[in-house]
């Protein structure tokens, strides 16, 4: 699970067997912190993409268009700050700036575009072929002067949480070297458990929209089979175990104990903002007055199984062992990468 790069320069001495000046932006006393080295960049870098979305959005009359932007930002500023920030920097070529890159964070900034790269082609698909807006948005839409105040009321306020939710992927590349006291041995377990977790989290999320897709094309009622007979919320809870594993992963390398507010405000954000409240809202309403029938099946649902984490019983679903199945090989691949990388 990584880019391609060359494989001369090892996780414990990268540094020094380039000629170019260190790459690393380490923190002073004169810094303000995190704030200074990660979320004001941060900010400012999704604010900017936030208001050109926003004006492409306001002439199409398309809110969902600030769906696209959500992972392919997120892509962009790990790239950006992995990559292309060390590039402007120290004057070095973009293979020069990947050789740099340590192997845990070859493997975290792998994990991140992966992640962001399919969930990008999925939302841009599904918008596509329905060609208007999604039920949500159509519905706000009708509020008087909607668009004059869109973009300080959704817009905006989105950039500010994706900022909290890059911390992950942007700590690790803006921060010093020093490492949580633990050994060699105990660094490749914890990567391993990062990567099983992303391997996991991701074929929930692959898995939850494919049985979706093909359930929508031979029936109109609720899909509730497959992963999404563990929670009614399948996607939420896989793109939830996806983020949750790239604060992991620094772990295995350079760690701030802030990554954790990344994973935490994306959690919140599903739990109670734009995800799984939200959707279910939108849903209620719609079904109430135009579909009685997958209204009813709606309720029952919520009696028979939780919005986002599943039952213990639910453990030893067959689906759940292939959601972890796949977090095993996902381990497996990525030890074979690196065994290659080693030689």
């Amino acid at each position: 699970m990584s880019f391609l790069v060359p494989h001369s320069v090892r996780e414990n001495q990268f540094s020094s067997s380039l000629h170019s000046p260190p790459l690393k932006n380490k923190l002073t006393p004169g810094d303000v912190g995190i704030l200074k080295s990660t979320l004001l960049p941060s900010f400012g870098l999704y604010s900017s993409l936030s208001l050109a979305t926003y004006i492409a959005a306001e002439a199409t009359n398309r809110v969902e268009l600030k769906d696209w932007l959500w992972p392919s930002a997120q892509v962009l500023n790990a790239w950006w700050t992995a990559v292309g920030q060390p590039m402007c920097t120290h004057d070095i070529s973009f293979g020069t700036a990947c050789e740099a890159l340590p192997w845990t964070k070859r493997v975290l900034l792998s994990c991140v575009t992966i992640w962001g790269a399919r969930l990008f082609a999925r939302i841009a698909c599904r918008s596509l072929c329905r060609g208007t807006d999604d039920a949500r948005y159509a519905a706000i839409k009708k509020e008087p002067g909607f668009w004059r105040g869109a973009f300080l009321k959704l817009f905006l306020p989105e950039a500010a949480v994706l900022s909290v939710i890059s911390l992950p992927f942007t700590v690790p590349f803006t921060t010093g070297d020093a490492r949580i006291p633990i050994g060699d041995d105990v660094i490749n377990v914890v990567r391993a458990l990062g990567v099983g977790i992303f391997g996991a989290g991701f074929a929930m999320e692959v898995m939850a929209d494919t049985q979706l897709a093909l359930h929508r094309q031979e029936r109109t009622d609720l899909c509730r089979h497959g992963v999404w007979g563990l929670v009614r919320h399948p996607n939420y809870l896989g793109d939830t175990l996806v983020h949750f594993s790239f604060a992991l992963l620094n772990m295995a390398g350079p760690f701030n104990p802030v990554v954790i507010l990344g994973p935490v405000a994306n959690y919140l954000f599903l739990r109670f903002v734009g995800g799984d409240k939200e959707t279910e809202a939108s849903q209620e309403e719609r079904y109430k007055s135009q579909d009685p029938h997958k209204y009813e099946q709606l309720r029952q649902w919520k009696r028979e199984k939780n919005s986002f984490w599943p039952d213990l019983s639910d453990l030893v679903n067959p689906w759940a062992l292939a959601v972890a199945g796949w977090g095993f090989i996902g381990v497996v691949i990525e030890e074979g990468f690196r065994s290659a990388y080693d030689m």
